[in-house]
């Protein structure tokens, strides 16, 4: 039972990682306090780019049509000459949708555009931030962990079975919790600010003395605002101006566009671009999610959505246990999200490294669409399946047809807090239904049909064969009939055993 000083999770920090982790748990009934030490929300757009992995997360939260009206697509870099001329290119590679991959397009939403939804969603849960609540220190014990706040009201004492610190670069959670966070300053300083200006067109992003890390400046539109951002490396040492006056300063002398006038800045900073990553993601009842796990170079747009990952890949796995799964399901989220980290991490540094010689190019690996967990504990693989859609992979999208000839989408099926299993031209169930399962049938005489074999195309499957997809849209597991042994423990491993009610 919560009451006002006892709850299951404490999330500190409410970005765009912990109000992900606070609608995940919302939607699943867990109960959850999300404290912000900020008496106000996030006003700058430090991260605009959104991946189309995280929209189709964003989808299963039910939020994406949101995100795609706050915001828009990038427009093309329009990069200038020193004479005045310039050419257009895209950003990135640019694809279209297929069944399997209905999101090819990174999208452009500032963060606080971003956040701003994201809380809408949670407040429809019948949740919301509590900001000016600061965490300022904890105890763990056997049971969970004795949290110490301080925010309009005085100071606090909750006790929670789980802390999760997605309180940022400067945790303070990692700090208390004493994880190491190794990696490197990059030698790159650098502005960004979200200002209000005139003297550029808003149909490009306007790029000048690209590969030259003295005098490039970078001003982008950005999409559901009247804004733009501007983006400069600034020497390592000295004081930076982030008045109207200084990047409007900036913007002359490095571009001998003396038209451009900077009305108003809403937000800037001037940083160190790091790369570094947290030694280990828990610690007893605590737990690190986001940039205080992680902290990425901007080059890539990977940062913000690692982090949204992070915390969907946690949140299913939090509901579980506290349901009575096993407490080794969330070292699951450390052997699943680090390595991916580390990846983003050197993609991130060697896409920086393409930036300071002007040949920057984001192709495929940057919208994290092949991102897998093939090595997983959770990765079930009775009997050593040789294909190109394994337990571990991303769970493609497919077009189906329902029986009644309604048309239906995988994602739909999938969209939701349960597990999924379907399985492809089958006779019989293989397991008994349960809570928290879904159990689906493709094929002539069954529910689903596959339209244009689409589904067949995507996922591999012989007649017979099922697929068990985790709530967080990866494949779990492959089987056969013969192998629903094998699937029930399983189950019992990951808590789905069809119990009710959280102990909190």
């Amino acid at each position: 039972m919560e009451d006002e000083n006892t709850t299951a999770v404490l999330i500190c920090g409410a970005g765009a990682a912990g109000l992900t982790l606070a609608i995940d748990l919302a939607r699943r009934g867990v109960p959850f306090r999300l404290i912000e030490k900020m008496a106000q929300p996030f006003s700058g757009s430090r991260g605009k780019g959104i991946q189309p992995r995280t929209q189709e997360v964003f989808e299963d939260l039910g939020i994406i049509d949101r995100i795609v009206a706050a915001g828009g697509t990038y427009p093309r870099m329009r990069e200038y000459r020193n004479d005045g001329t310039y050419v257009e290119k895209d950003m990135a590679e640019q694809d279209d949708p297929t069944p399997a991959e209905p999101y090819q397009i990174a999208l452009m939403v500032p963060q606080f555009l971003t956040e701003r939804v994201l809380r809408d969603r949670l407040a429809e849960f019948g949740r919301e931030v509590e900001f000016g609540c600061e965490l300022i220190g904890f105890e763990q014990g056997e049971e969970g962990v004795t949290a110490h706040l301080v925010g309009p009201a005085g100071e606090e004492i909750v006790r929670s079975r789980y802390l999760v610190g997605a309180d940022g670069g400067r945790s303070f959670v990692r700090g208390a919790l004493g994880v190491d966070f190794p990696g490197k300053t990059l030698g790159v300083r650098a502005v960004v600010a979200d200002v209000a200006l005139t003297g550029l067109d808003r149909g490009a992003w306007h790029q000048f003395n690209d590969g030259d890390m003295e005098r490039m400046v970078s001003i982008c539109p950005l999409a559901g605002t009247d804004l733009f951002q501007i983006q400069a490396p600034v020497p390592l040492d000295g004081e930076v101006d982030l008045s109207a006056e200084g990047i409007e300063r900036v913007i002359a002398e490095r571009t001998a566009c003396n038209d451009v006038k900077v009305q108003s800045v809403t937000w800037a900073s001037a940083y160190f671009m790091n790369a570094r990553l947290a030694d280990r993601y828990r610690v007893g009842h605590a737990l690190l999610v986001g940039d205080a796990a992680h902290i990425h170079p901007p080059t890539g747009g990977q940062g913000l959505n690692t982090s949204v990952q992070d915390a969907y890949n946690l949140g299913w796995k939090l509901a579980a246990v506290l349901n009575g799964a096993s407490e080794r399901l969330l070292d699951s989220y450390e052997n699943e999200r680090r390595p991916i980290a580390q990846a983003m991490l050197g993609l991130a540094t060697g896409l920086l490294e393409a930036a300071k010689r002007g040949e920057m190019r984001r192709g495929r690996e940057v919208r994290q669409l092949d991102i897998g967990y093939p090595q997983s504990p959770l990765a079930l693989d009775p009997s050593g399946r040789v294909g190109t859609l394994l337990a571990g992979d991303r769970a493609p999208d497919a077009p189906l047809r329902g029986a009644a000839g309604c048309s239906r989408r995988l994602f739909e099926l999938f969209s939701g807090s349960h597990w999924t299993l379907i399985g492809f031209e089958t006779e019989r169930d293989i397991i008994e239904p349960r809570r928290g399962l879904h159990i689906h049938r493709v094929g002539a005489g069954c529910e689903l049909q596959d339209v244009g074999s689409h589904f067949r195309d995507a996922y591999k499957l012989a007649s017979g064969e099922w697929v068990l997809v985790r709530p967080d849209g990866y494949v779990a597991a492959i089987v056969t009939a013969d192998e629903a042994a094998a699937l029930q423990t399983f189950f019992t491993e990951v808590g789905l055993t069809g119990t009710d009610g959280f102990p909190y």
